[in-house]
């Protein structure tokens, strides 16, 4: 029997998250996968308060190798858990 387009699959789905990371002046979110997003999450949020600008470099892992951008430049901040076979 075939299975139907977006029928529910069975037993577990597996879940990432990711951290996505909106610039000032950039028209597309950034997405970044890490082995601690949760920490990356909360540092990014600590440096986005600071009002001195700090330069961030962050080497997630995926497609993205590394990223740099000063702090003040940061738009928003998000947390997302996705799932992925």
């Amino acid at each position: 029997m075939v299975q139907q387009f977006g029928a529910p699959q069975q037993g577990p789905q597996k879940t990432r998250q990711a951290v996505i990371l909106f610039l000032k002046g950039s028209a597309t979110p950034v997405v970044m996968y890490f082995d601690n997003p949760q920490a990356v999450y909360a540092e990014l949020k600590q440096l986005m308060k600071s009002p001195t600008p700090v330069l961030v470099e962050k080497e997630p892992t995926g497609p993205i190798k590394k990223l740099c951008f000063v702090s003040t430049q940061i738009a928003g901040l998000l947390l997302q858990e996705e799932p992925y076979m």
